[in-house]
Order: structure tokens, then C-alpha cells, then sequence
């Protein structure tokens, strides 16, 4: 089906003022902050006030491993939330705010798309309401600080060959990953090697969105570990004196966003951090403040759920106290194909033996969802080249494993088009079925955490390390045995190798490195190559877009 472009759709929109958006969740205007007329932040006295509610149902959009064809997650929990709101239940969907990188980059806007978008999309996916500049500031404040502490006698002794934290930007730029910092002179500083990282790598943007308060983000803050002294004495934001300046660069950052969707269902757009070298979801803020307001709360993570929703489960859950009702996970025809082998320029033939083989993947994910006992569904995002034999055999190899499978258009028809998988998503999260619970008890040793995830989740028999990483366990089991496990690896593969798709067994990953994000409560694993500065591809969507004689953005998306 052809129709308009994202851009062209959002812009063509009647969005209804902020106020009114607010009135639907029974927000008075004195609690909305306003940014012009379709964009509010929400006060922090109200979300006090409100905190003897009675929770809503939560329920997570997640998805099979990404590829180049496209799952349409966002769009999917958009629709999702419409549709929620068309067969009469007050909603409210949660999502993470789009970074500029990628954006300029190969995703382009990442608001959704069709007529299953929130708006204004071009806002919000540029600058929006300053949250990133602010997070940016607010990590590059504490690099200043840490550079200007050395430059002026350096009491703390920090050895500046162990210093971890980097400077970040909103920005895919390869040539800021490794630098030289303090070149010129001693009016400059010491030199050192450093680097850039992508603004929604920073531990800041993490530490954000699992603050549940302003005394909590600054508490956060203070524990964010910068670097070690020559003795190996770990030095944080605090004892540098960063913690409060940083909170203070903070405080209009962490009032949830809120905005809408083509149809008028509210929407808060919070946060945005990675989902391999972070857990990918947005605020925990938003969603509780969501939670407190809305019968139903439809909220996405990162990638497939092999990262996502497994950090979504072990980390934002556990950390919120949070409790999810329902899953649904996104798939297509087009990148089960993919995951059989089928190159992304063959895509719109029909090929049921690739798709067949393909299957693995999707049935992967269904299994690792089982395994925090919370019911699922799966949503077939339809493609207009997708044939019935396809469908059909996607939703028969579902009913073998006992799971339901909704064909949705909400792309091209909006709410209308999710309509019977909404309904759905109701009959599970009010039937009380789910027994949520962890992957791991908090005191599991770190290794066999680590263990856990890759054997349970990413069916490798093991993991394995260096005699280096494996003294980093030891010294973090020592210090932070509480902490969870945050995986860093590819999202194309259930290993570490974005290359091999579907759903493979019995490989062994091995982490390369530990990284402690002391202020953001956890490990993080890396596992074999990962990038947290991307760089632009040979032709950029920065290409596309520009801004015409009457003012608007045009080739967003």
C-alpha cells in the first residue's frame, strides 16, 4: 500500500493542545510544564501526589532479533496503544526518546511510523525538549572536572592512565572515538588518551532513567566511579564534588515528557539509553508516573528480547519494583526470511522454506519469554508483499507452541489496525495468569549471572574470559555482588557474531572486558565488538533532509 511518508502524515496531523492531552490522565494545567503548545513536562509534586494509585496493567512490546528489513516495534507499541484507547481503556504509551545519531544517520525518525506515529515527530526527534543536551552537559561537566582536578595539584591522586569516564556527544562521529586530550602546552593540562562516546552511551543517560527521584538521581550521580588513584582506590563524582552541579544540570531532564499520538493517545517520551552497553528502555520515572495515571501502559525496549526485554525483566523491573502483565512480540515475514537466509533484495517474494527456517528465531524469543512467566502474544507486522501462505504459516507454527498470533495494519489503518491483538493483550493482563519473576536471584554470584543469561537466554553452552576479566569478577563480587548483569553484544544474533542469524546453539561468549557503572546499580558485560560511538554510513539520512520555503522539515523519515 503506498501512501504518505512519515513526515508528510505527522505534519499533516490535528494534534490537540498539551493541556487536553493532560486531561485524559486527569492532569491538572498547573502540573504540566509547558514547551509551546503540543509538548509538557510533568511536575514533580504532582507525581508525589499521585502515588497512592493503584498501579495499571504494564505491558512490553519487544521483538525478534533486528535486521535490515525492519520489525516496526515503536510503530507496533503505538498502534497498540491507540487501539487500547479505541475499545474504551484509558492508555498511556511509554517510549524512549530518538537520539540525533541515529537519526542522521541510517534509522532516520524513530517516532513510529504511518498512521501509528507520535507527534510532533520532528520536535521530537530533534532536540525535543533539551533532555540530551542537558545529559550531555551534565557527563562532559564531570570530564572537565575530573582534567581540571589533575591540572590543579591533583590531591586525589588520580592516575591518569586509569581514568574510565569519556567525554559524550549526540552525534555518530568516528573520529571523536580515540583522541589525544591536553595537547599544546602545560596552560593545556596533561595529556592523556581519551575519547568520545554517543551521548545515550553515557552512564548519566542510564543513571536517568532508573532514578526515581531527584534525591535518588543526585545519590546516583555521586557514585558514578570516574577512574582509580595508583593504589587502585576508585575515585566517584562525589569525592570530586561533580555530583551536585550535575544533578543541578539535571532537574528539568528528569521530569517525564509528555506528548501524543496521532490519535490522541498520551505518550511519555523519556529517556534513551543504548540497549547493549545499557538497558534500553525509557524512564522509570515515566513509567511509573505512567502507571499511576493510565489502566494500561504500553512500553517498548531496546532491539530484540534477547537484549531488550531480558534488561527490561532483570534490570528496570527489579530496580522499579515493577511488574509486567503481558508481552507481545513483534516479528515479520520479510526478517524471518532474513534470519532463513534470504538476501534484503529478495525479501518481497514468496519463500516459505527460508521462512520456515527463519522460524528458529522467533521461537527462541518465545522460550526466553516464557521464562520470566509472563504472558505473551505475537503481532505480525503486515507488508503489503507478505503472502497468506507466509502468514499462515507463521501463525500455525505459533498455535504448535500455544501461542496467539495477530495479523497487524495499524502501519496503514491506525488503531483500527490492531484492534483484535489490543483486545488480546486485555484477556491476558486481566486474566492474572503471569507469575512474573527474575532470570536470577540477586545473590547469584556475577559470573554465574553472566552464565545464566548467555546459556538461558542466548543458548550458549558458556562463557568465557581472560585471567584479567576474570580478576575484574572477583574484585565487583567483592564490592558489587548485588548488582545485575547488563550484556553488551551485537543484537543481529543470539551470539556474538552479527553475522549468524536465527537462532544458534551451543556457542560459547566470551567477555572481553567488565565495566562497572557504579551510579546506574550495574555490571555491564562486553561481549566481543561493540560501538558506542557509531559512525555515519557512506549516505547518511542527514543527506535527505532540509527544511523548505515555509519552514518545515521535510525527509525525517
Amino acid at each position: 500500500m503506498v501512501q504518505a511518508s512519515d513526515i508528510k502524515i505527522a505534519q499533516a496531523a490535528a494534534m490537540q493542545p498539551i493541556l487536553d492531552i493532560g486531561a485524559k490522565l486527569h492532569i491538572p494545567e498547573k502540573s504540566l510544564h509547558q514547551y509551546g503548545p503540543y509538548k509538557a513536562k510533568l511536575d514533580y509534586d504532582f507525581i508525589k501526589s499521585v502515588q497512592h494509585n493503584q498501579d495499571g496493567k504494564l505491558i512490553l512490546v519487544t521483538a525478534i532479533s533486528p535486521t535490515p528489513a525492519g520489525e516496526g516495534k515503536t510503530t507496533t507499541t503505538v498502534g497498540l496503544g491507540d487501539a487500547l484507547s479505541q475499545i474504551g481503556k484509558k492508555t498511556a504509551i511509554c517510549l524512549r526518546e530518538p537520539s540525533l545519531g541515529p537519526c542522521f544517520g541510517m534509522k532516520g525518525g524513530a517516532a513510529g511510523g504511518g498512521y501509528a506515529q507520535v507527534v510532533p515527530m520532528e520536535e521530537i526527534n530533534l532536540h525535543f525538549t533539551g533532555d540530551f543536551h542537558a545529559i550531555a552537559a551534565a557527563n562532559n561537566l564531570l570530564a572537565t572536572m575530573i582534567d581540571n582536578h589533575i591540572h590543579w595539584s591533583n590531591e586525589l591522586g588520580i592516575d591518569s592512565r586509569r581514568i574510565t569516564w569519556r567525554r559524550v556527544v549526540d552525534m555518530n562521529d568516528r573520529a571523536l572515538r580515540d583522541i589525544a586530550l591536553g595537547l599544546g602546552g602545560p596552560g593545556n593540562g596533561f595529556t592523556r588518551q581519551s575519547g568520545f562516546d554517543i551521548t545515550v552511551a553515557s552512564e548519566v543517560m542510564a543513571i536517568l532513567c532508573l532514578a526515581n527521584d531527584p534525591e535518588d538521581l543526585q545519590r546516583r550521580l555521586a557514585n558514578i566511579v570516574i577512574g582509580a588513584t595508583r593504589d587502585l582506590q576508585a575515585i566517584t563524582a562525589k569525592d570530586l564534588k561533580a555530583d551536585g552541579a550535575m544533578a543541578a544540570l539535571l532537574k528539568e531532564a528528569l521530569r517525564p515528557n509528555l506528548v501524543q499520538t496521532l490519535e490522541g493517545t498520551p505518550a511519555f517520551v523519556h529517556g534513551g539509553p543504548f540497549a547493549n552497553i545499557a538497558h534500553g528502555c525509557n524512564s522509570v520515572i515515566a513509567t511509573k508516573s505512567a502507571l499511576k495515571l493510565a489502566d494500561y501502559v504500553v512500553t517498548e525496549a531496546g532491539f530484540g528480547a534477547d537484549l531488550g526485554a531480558e534488561k527490561f525483566f532483570n534490570i528496570k523491573c527489579r530496580k522499579a519494583g515493577l511488574k509486567p502483565d503481558a508481552a507481545v512480540i513483534v516479528a515479520t515475514a520479510r526478517a524471518l526470511k532474513m534470519h532463513g537466509g534470504v538476501p534484503k533484495d529478495q525479501l518481497d517474494t514468496e519463500n516459505l522454506k527460508a521462512l520456515e527456517k527463519g522460524m528458529c528465531n522467533l521461537e527462541r524469543h518465545i522460550e526466553n519469554i516464557r521464562k520470566f512467566e509472563v504472558p505473551l502474544c505475537v503481532a505480525i507486522n503486515l507488508f503489503d508483499d507478505d503472502s497468506k501462505a507466509e502468514i499462515e504459516l507463521i501463525t500455525q507454527h505459533c498455535a504448535n507452541l500455544g501461542v496467539s498470533v495477530f495479523e497487524c495494519q495499524h502501519w496503514s489503518q491506525g488503531a483500527s489496525g490492531a484492534k483484535a491483538l489490543a483486545q488480546e493483550v486485555v484477556a491476558m493482563a486481566e486474566s492474572n495468569i503471569g507469575h512474573f519473576n527474575y532470570l536470577y536471584d540477586d545473590d547469584l554470584p556475577l559470573w554465574k549471572k553472566t552464565q545464566c543469561i548467555a546459556q538461558k537466554i542466548y543458548g550458549a553452552s558458556d562463557i568465557v574470559a581472560d585471567m584479567r576479566v576474570r580478576k575484574q569478577f572477583e574484585a565487583y563480587q567483592q564490592q558489587y555482588p548485588d548488582f545485575p548483569i547488563c550484556m553488551a553484544k551485537t543484537q543481529y544474533s543470539f551470539s556474538t557474531d552479527p553475522l549468524l542469524m536465527g537462532a544458534p546453539s551451543n556457542h560459547v561468549v566470551p567477555i572481553r572486558e567488565l565495566r562497572l557503572a557504579a551510579g546506574a546499580e550495574f555490571i555491564v558485560a562486553v561481549c566481543g565488538d561493540i560501538m558506542i560511538m557509531p559512525g555515519l554510513p557512506k549516505k547518511p539520512s542527514a543527506e535527505n533532509i532540509s527544511v523548505n520555503v515555509n519552514g518545515q522539515i521535510e525527509g525525517l523519515f
